[in-house]
């Protein structure tokens, strides 16, 4: 609709920029872009929980690792469908996360690398509770005085 309010009006496409013009050809609506979350969401938890499964089976500490990554990064991946993914990233990268997802991020290729490249399975499980450790920070970015809690509570829970 808007498309053609710009077209009656005289606004032609080659006015509008670039960016703007590959983000009104690929918009979803509100009812795609909460399926595909909660699609991507519902992987994440699966693939997560499956990872976790076969973490007891013999040699099952690189499945884990892969699985329980390639849930996560599904998960964080699930609100780019909610927010679109420039928006996402530009949220991601603000001064009040930067640290936590680097940390995230880095946890996500550690754990990768501890358990496919080096071989060292107790590195690849302290990377994995990294991982899950930055990623529950770097969501509770995302609701207002949420961090301050945590730390009021564990701050107390240690004194």
């Amino acid at each position: 609709m808007d498309k053609l309010r710009r077209v009656l009006s005289g606004q032609d496409d080659e006015e509008q920029g670039l960016t703007a013009q590959v983000l009104d050809a690929s918009s979803l609506s509100f009812n795609t872009r909460l399926k595909w979350f909660v699609i991507c969401f519902v992987c994440g938890i699966f693939f997560s929980i499956l990872g976790t499964g076969l973490l007891w089976l013999p040699g099952g500490i690189k499945l884990f690792a892969v699985f329980y990554t390639f849930g996560n990064l599904a998960a964080l991946a699930s609100t780019c469908f909610l927010m679109g993914p420039v928006k996402q990233l530009k949220k991601m990268f603000e001064t009040t996360r930067l640290l936590a997802t680097i940390i995230m991020l880095l946890c996500f290729v550690f754990t990768l690398c501890a358990a496919l490249w080096w071989h060292k399975k107790g590195l690849a499980l302290l990377f994995c509770i990294l991982q899950f450790l930055s990623m529950t920070w770097y969501s509770l970015s995302y609701i207002p005085y949420a961090r301050d809690a945590v730390i009021k509570c564990c701050s107390s829970l240690l004194s």
